[in-house]
């Protein structure tokens, strides 16, 4: 199981703690220092079944700057992964990745599901 999380963020550091509390055993990875890359994106928008919008982290600071809450409806699906991409902060966090399930953002029943 892969947790990517960004270590400063309170939302991950709740999963993080509900992933220890639950004896889950995981890889951790920083999204910061670590971005996923277009390739894996993809892999996890197509095991995840949500619209690929949702993996925006539409409440970050770069989000803001880079005004994407007008530009997204106009882009490609192409320009999005490329976008995301290009700097982990501005991917939802935190993914929690298993071989067939992708979670995005911390939502505590979907996780129990998973155990």
């Amino acid at each position: 199981m892969l947790f990517v999380c960004y270590p400063k963020c309170t939302t991950c550091q709740k999963a993080r703690k509900w992933l220890e509390e639950n004896g889950v055993t995981y890889e951790e990875r920083d999204i910061k220092e670590d971005n996923p890359t277009k390739k894996e994106l993809k892999k996890w928008h197509k095991q995840s079944g949500l619209p690929l919008r949702k993996f925006f982290n539409t409440s970050g600071m770069l989000y803001r700057e880079l005004q994407l809450k007008d530009k997204l409806p106009n882009m490609s699906e192409e320009e999005m992964f490329d976008l995301l991409a290009s700097d982990g902060m501005l991917v939802k966090r935190p993914l929690l990745i298993t071989d067939d399930v992708v979670l995005v953002g911390f939502k505590q029943a979907e996780w129990e599901a998973l155990k």
